[in-house]
């Protein structure tokens, strides 16, 4: 059976492959069981030309057509670059979540569903007009009976559901299709599933966003240049979110800001530096920061919105991140292979120095010999190199400089010739500082001091254990031969086509010995050949013959 019988969503299946050969790509189809399962009519299209556009842009057709699910899916791999090509992310990051919203009725019933009182006693206003509406849910905007101005985000009907069927078709379908995958350089398909189920997941539960805020709040309760909304935690539930309903305008709306008497220099500045504060001092930022989710109020004060997407760092992550940065700032290429390399989990780039050639040329082209380089120019290169070679770099990283690109466009919105890399390097400084200092160094210390003091402490136990199983004879080791199964193959058929030679060796030498007895009794044919060595003969014919035609194993 094609798809296993947890997939109920059968239609669904066809759609998505329909789809597939609506674009073009019958050899997705063609070269893996999906070809099992599709009529031979549907591999028209219309006579549509879609040939006529990149590889990339049909595959962004694909999954404008497959749905929210697919959207909200490469969305998330449009950040990272460490996995997919340059050209096939900025095809991605074009996609958009293009939905209708749901029926003020079928609103109205969540919240009354959740909150287990009757709308009229939650709410003294209900705006039946959503204020926006995605994937997920939409937002509405009402007036708690305590007098308190909200805005609801309501989880779309169904779709929790639709979302976990589409799920397992997506996992059933790498399954299927893991090969093809990997000819264009996608080694880990069911890990990028896996990672994104795990973000998708956790955007279905609206209060872990509840929780973000809380955090955000807390962590900038001092800080009067920014505001969070407050989220009411008593009355948000998995598929509600209530909280404080905040006004402003876009921070890219010049005039406004303008109009309201502040300066715009001002306001680019403090927008950049609160997201710098995030990411370097306190470790964990805002990872969507377009211009939609960042306001400006009328006293100049900057307000985040939607928490759904958050990044996080580690200490070292970020010592070793702020290290790479003051390396770019000053052309140091090898410093920024060296950092670069100690961020990822894991490398392919064995040669440090081809890496380091890399990075070399980028600080060439856009820090040295450039004056009006952009961090959208650097990222875009610096991710073609970090796919190059392979580089396993956090995602978190990769959320970062994608935040990076976007707040420097919006601040060149409101101060064209505002030059980001130089408001960073204090950062990347004071975390270098940071980190060899007395009290980091001691922790350090401590911790090695620990890890060292617990070898000491568990080998002699570990070595007693080793050598009472190996006077035992209890001891067991496991071999792994890896990349020699081609070679067991081709020796199993040497092997094969040794013993056919030496039959045909064997029936060669006896129809001989018997065509040259002098034996009378042998019946023999009409040329005089013995019957016997007739048979022989032909046999080793027939054997020869056969391992002449027989197909060749695939090295």
């Amino acid at each position: 059976m094609f798809f296993s019988t947890k997939v109920k969503n059968f239609q669904r299946l066809q759609e998505i492959i329909k789809i597939l050969l609506k674009y073009g790509f019958e050899d997705v189809v063609s070269t893996t069981s999906l070809s099992r399962f599709v009529p031979i009519d549907d591999w028209k299209r219309d006579n549509r030309p879609v040939l006529k556009f990149s590889r990339s842009e049909r595959i962004r057709m694909v999954i404008e057509d497959l749905g929210p699910t697919f959207v909200k899916f490469a969305q998330t791999l449009s950040n990272r670059p460490d996995i997919l090509p340059q050209d096939l992310i900025e095809e991605l990051q074009k996609l958009q979540d293009n939905v209708a919203p749901f029926s003020e009725e079928e609103a109205m019933a969540i919240v009354e569903k959740e909150t287990g009182m009757n709308l009229n006693d939650f709410v003294s206003f209900f705006d039946n007009k959503p204020l926006g509406a995605a994937s997920i849910g939409q937002v509405h905007r009402a007036r708690l009976k305590t007098g308190q101005d909200v805005v609801l985000k309501i989880q779309r009907p169904g779709a929790r559901e639709q979302i976990h069927t589409d799920l397992r078709l997506l996992r059933e379908f790498v399954k299927h299709t893991k090969h093809f995958f990997e000819r264009y350089g996608i080694l880990n398909p069911d890990e990028i599933i896996e990672t994104f189920e795990e973000s998708i997941i956790n955007e279905l539960d609206y209060t872990i966003e509840a929780k973000n805020i809380v955090q955000f709040r807390n962590a900038h309760k001092n800080n009067e240049k920014l505001h969070i909304p407050y989220a009411y935690l008593e009355y948000t539930t998995k598929k509600l979110l209530v909280m404080e309903y905040v006004s402003g305008c876009k921070i890219t709306d010049k005039r406004t800001i303008e109009s309201w008497g502040l300066d715009v220099k001002q306001v680019a500045l403090n927008g950049l530096h609160l997201y710098l504060d995030q990411i370097f001092n306190q470790g964990y930022f805002h990872a969507d920061p377009h211009p939609g989710n960042v306001l400006v109020r009328p006293d100049g004060k900057i307000i985040l919105i939607d928490f759904g997407m958050i990044g996080r760092l580690t200490k070292y992550q970020r010592y070793s991140f702020a290290n790479f940065l003051t390396s770019m700032g000053h052309g140091d290429a090898r410093g920024m292979a060296m950092h670069l390399r100690r961020i990822s989990k894991e490398s392919e780039a064995e040669d440090l120095r081809v890496l380091e050639q890399d990075l070399s040329e980028l600080v060439d082209r856009y820090i040295i010999h450039s004056s009006d380089s952009t961090l959208a120019d650097i990222t875009g290169t610096l991710q073609e190199i970090i796919y190059k070679h392979h580089l396993a770099v956090p995602g978190s990283i990769f959320m970062i400089l994608r935040a990076l690109a976007i707040l420097e466009g919006i601040c060149n919105v409101l101060w064209p010739s505002l030059e980001s890399l130089p408001e960073i390097e204090p950062y990347g400084k004071k975390l270098a500082q940071e980190q060899f200092s007395l009290k980091n160094l001691s922790s350090d210390f401590y911790y090695s001091f620990y890890q060292i003091s617990s070898l000491i402490y568990n080998l002699p136990m570990e070595l007693k254990y080793i050598l009472k199983k190996t006077r035992t004879g209890k001891l067991s080791i496991n071999v792994e031969h890896k990349g020699l199964e081609p070679l067991t193959k081709q020796i199993a058929e040497s092997s094969s086509n040794l013993n056919i030679v030496l039959l045909i060796i064997g029936l060669l030498i006896s129809s001989s010995i018997v065509m040259t007895s002098p034996l009378t009794y042998l019946q023999r044919n009409a040329m005089g050949m013995p019957t016997v060595s007739t048979i022989g003969y032909s046999l080793s014919l027939i054997l020869m013959f056969y391992l002449l035609i027989k197909p060749k194993s695939k090295k």
